[in-house]
């Protein structure tokens, strides 16, 4: 079938490239500033602003997922926007998904309905945006208020102790997990709701992905990473330096 995308669906795959962009440059200068041990003390500021991007692309991502094609319709994109947070547009993008896969109009979203395995596999997804999601906005929206430094409680009375952890508790590799996830999960939600096809060829790798991810968040040590990208720049400068003489 040929497709004719809107224009609309054109600016989010625009909109959403330029991000990707620039979460590939804001990545590889971190790394540098983590292999040179971090000499003009930028690291801090690259990190709150990977954070930053990494919300916004989840943003772009759901508008571009909305806007498909052969997705959602007029009517299905109205109930996923009206969603009061973007968190919650994101958990009806994937019941929808679900539903118009397994056409199930109105029914529960279970076991019954579903059957045990896909049923498992939409709370997986779902526990992706309750858990790594839900911080990933929390962090964007303190940060797209410039409170980089103390997080406040919404009258602006008070520090948010939570967020305040949220916020400085990240680093490089786990802000990179979390990119990975929503990858996965935006990927696996876009065959659900595009193609049948694809979904029952591809649904399976994306989701064994995102459960592979989700395993690195809880047992890679950043303390090895780090140390990883300190000693392979020692080794390019030791290359460098013999490759001179």
């Amino acid at each position: 079938m040929q497709r004719n995308p809107t224009k609309i669906y054109g600016h989010h795959v625009a909109n959403l490239r330029e991000l990707e962009i620039a979460l590939t440059n804001i990545s590889r200068i971190s790394r540098a500033a983590i292999a040179s041990r971090d000499p003009q003390q930028s690291l801090r500021t690259l990190l709150r602003m990977y954070a930053f991007l990494i919300g916004a692309w989840a943003e772009t991502r759901l508008c571009k997922l909305l806007h498909e094609e052969f997705g959602f319709d007029s009517a299905e994109r109205e109930i996923v926007q009206g969603k009061a947070t973007q968190l919650e547009q994101w958990q009806e993008a994937v019941d929808l998904a679900f539903r118009k896969h397994y056409r199930v109009k109105n029914a529960k979203l279970d076991e019954r309905t579903l059957g045990v395995d896909y049923a498992a596999r939409r709370n997986a997804l779902q526990g992706v945006l309750t858990n790594e999601l839900r911080i990933i906005i929390e962090i964007r929206n303190k940060l797209a208020h410039g409170q980089w430094v103390f997080p406040l409680n919404n009258s602006g009375t008070a520090v948010e102790s939570e967020k305040f952890r949220l916020i400085n508790k990240e680093n490089l590799q786990s802000l990179q997990f979390k990119h990975a996830l929503l990858e996965h999960l935006a990927n696996a939600v876009h065959d659900l709701v595009i193609s049948p096809s694809a979904f029952k060829r591809d649904f399976e790798s994306h989701y064994k992905r995102l459960l592979q991810v989700r395993t690195n968040l809880v047992t890679k040590k950043y303390e090895k990473y780090e140390a990883m990208l300190i000693e392979s720049r020692r080794r390019a400068r030791s290359s460098s330096d013999a490759a001179s003489v």
